[in-house]
């Protein structure tokens, strides 16, 4: 980096630790005038243009940083962030695994937050094909009710048909109302049985194997220690920053002793799939 595009850094950098992101933004955007091969000054300024919620900007800058370096962790934490906040689940929770993995191959100190964001991604996918099948359901719940009451609308039509002429009309009330009271009925079985196959998707429960024991939190990333003991990646990691021992057995135990519990993450990856809610258990 040139000493021009560094000195505009730093000082872009002050202003954004001010809280100025307009002015840090406008610097950062000078020192990539200066050098517009260092990525950092890419997701520098991405970082700058979140907090302005400038996402397709910030999506620009980010895919730039990448481009200049594939590896580089926060252009995709950031770029996973701005798909989120444009409403971009399923692209959001790539970019976020990708940062995830990048987390891990330099064991870096930001595992646990970008774990975080890869769940938050998981929920919002969810909730977004969640939100389609109600649409869907709604839909196809209106067009059958709409069907019953045309068939109730066509046999009052012959009730009244065969009723023409009569003196006495009672007889004639009497069997529109049994017409009526049957296809309302049926009308208000369809909303049950509706409901019920509603109330089957909504599962509310976690499986005990499936929380991690150090930040109760649904895994996603399950790893599996010397004694057996499951926990998530991230936070286990986190743990043994602190201190190299098993949080259950206080034994000794290093990042090497982890492997990967693939049978756990394929269930956890199954069940978030299908209860996005699980994020904030």
């Amino acid at each position: 980096m040139s000493a021009k595009a560094n000195a505009l850094k730093e000082e872009g950098n002050r202003y954004f630790q001010d809280g100025d992101y307009k002015t840090a933004e406008m610097l950062y955007s000078k020192a990539i005038q200066q050098d517009s091969q260092n990525p950092k000054l890419f997701t520098n300024r991405a970082m700058t243009r979140m907090h302005l919620s400038l996402w397709e900007s910030c999506i620009d800058d980010c895919l730039r940083s990448i481009e200049l370096d594939n590896t580089n962790m926060k252009g995709f934490y950031y770029l996973a962030q701005a798909q989120l906040a444009l409403k971009h689940p399923n692209e959001a929770l790539n970019s976020a695994m990708t940062a995830y993995h990048e987390c891990l191959k330099t064991n870096s100190s930001s595992t646990r937050n970008v774990s975080q964001l890869v769940l938050q991604a998981k929920k919002e996918k969810w909730e977004a094909k969640e939100k389609e099948r109600i649409r869907r359901r709604s839909a196809l719940l209106a067009e059958l009710e709409e069907d019953l009451q045309r068939k109730m609308g066509t046999e009052l039509r012959r009730v009244d048909i065969m009723c023409e002429g009569r003196e006495d009309t009672s007889d004639a009330r009497e069997e529109r109302e049994e017409v009526e009271t049957t296809w309302r009925h049926k009308i208000e079985e369809l909303r049950t049985v509706f409901a019920i196959a509603d109330g089957g998707l909504q599962q509310r429960e976690v499986p005990d194997y499936m929380i991690d024991n150090i930040s109760f939190c649904v895994m996603h990333d399950p790893v599996i220690t010397k004694n057996g003991s499951s926990y998530e990646r991230s936070t286990i990691l986190e743990h043994l920053r602190r201190s190299p021992t098993d949080p259950l057995t206080r034994e000794p135990l290093t990042i090497g002793d982890l492997r990967p519990n693939l049978a756990l993450k394929q269930a956890c990856a199954e069940f978030l799939d299908k209860n996005g809610w699980a994020v904030d258990y």
